[in-house]
């Protein structure tokens, strides 16, 4: 890699100027970007997932701990494998106790989910001393409905919104081609009414990588960074009708 040239005080100010004109349009698009993403519609999950964790079987709901919204960390984590992807395993060694904090603060709890069974989930979180939320789907349809275990024989491959002949197509083959099953990352998130929950987004691929602090985090999530947000009171009527598009 080659180094940046050298020039003169003057000159590095005009070059500055013109990437700060780069960095506002950049700025002003992801602004956009992250509110046509909190305008997304939602899903109602209805299906039945169980879960396992330090406390035995759980539900979706009781994924929230309670909590308005949930972001999932698809962990790439197969029955067979003797410890986690890699470069999964790089991004969780970066989720802190202020991460967590900062999400709780805004109502919204942070889980990993891997498809291998719980006593492999629960020895290798143990081993790399990690503190946040961590459970296993094994035995669940969960990673295939959401498209990060991909498996012919259960359901068609697609990833990253694609299926196995679009990314042929587009050279992205490398996602779908292999010997399944496959494991690949991603991030999914969900919003609760009362006991209703809803998927609101999620991410694969590339667009998986783009992940740092509470605030990239919460871009993700349908109520974004609630900076403007008024809590509400009451029952999951008043949270529909606080909700922009909801309210009936």
């Amino acid at each position: 890699m080659s180094l940046p040239q050298v020039v003169s005080r003057e000159d590095w100010l005009v070059a500055r100027k013109e990437l700060l004109a780069r960095e506002k349009a950049a700025t002003r698009a992801r602004d956009e970007l992250n509110a046509a993403r909190r305008g997304l519609p939602m899903v109602e999950i209805e299906k039945e997932y169980v879960f396992e964790g330090p406390y035995g079987q759980v539900s979706l709901l009781d994924l929230f701990e309670g909590r308005r919204q949930l972001i999932v960390q698809h962990f790439m984590f197969g029955p067979d494998w003797d410890s986690g992807c890699p470069g999964c395993t790089a991004g969780s060694d970066e989720i802190s106790a202020g991460l967590l904090a900062h999400l709780g603060a805004r109502d919204t709890t942070l889980a990993a989910i891997a498809r291998a069974p719980w006593e492999k989930v629960s020895a290798y979180r143990a081993e790399r001393g990690w503190q946040f939320p961590f459970y296993s789907s094994y035995g669940s349809d969960f990673n295939y409905d959401f498209h990060v275990t991909l498996d012919d024989s259960v359901l068609p491959v697609e990833y990253n919104y694609r299926t196995a002949a679009e990314h042929r197509a587009a050279g992205t083959a490398g996602y779908v081609d292999g010997d399944q099953p496959l494991e690949r990352p991603g991030h999914s998130c969900f919003l609760r009414l009362g006991d209703d929950v809803f998927h609101t987004y999620s991410t694969y691929g590339r667009g998986d990588e783009s992940l740092g602090g509470s605030y990239y985090f919460l871009d993700l999530t349908a109520l974004g960074r609630q900076e403007d947000w008024e809590e509400p009171k009451g029952r999951a009527e008043s949270v529909r009708a606080a909700i922009p598009d909801f309210a009936e």
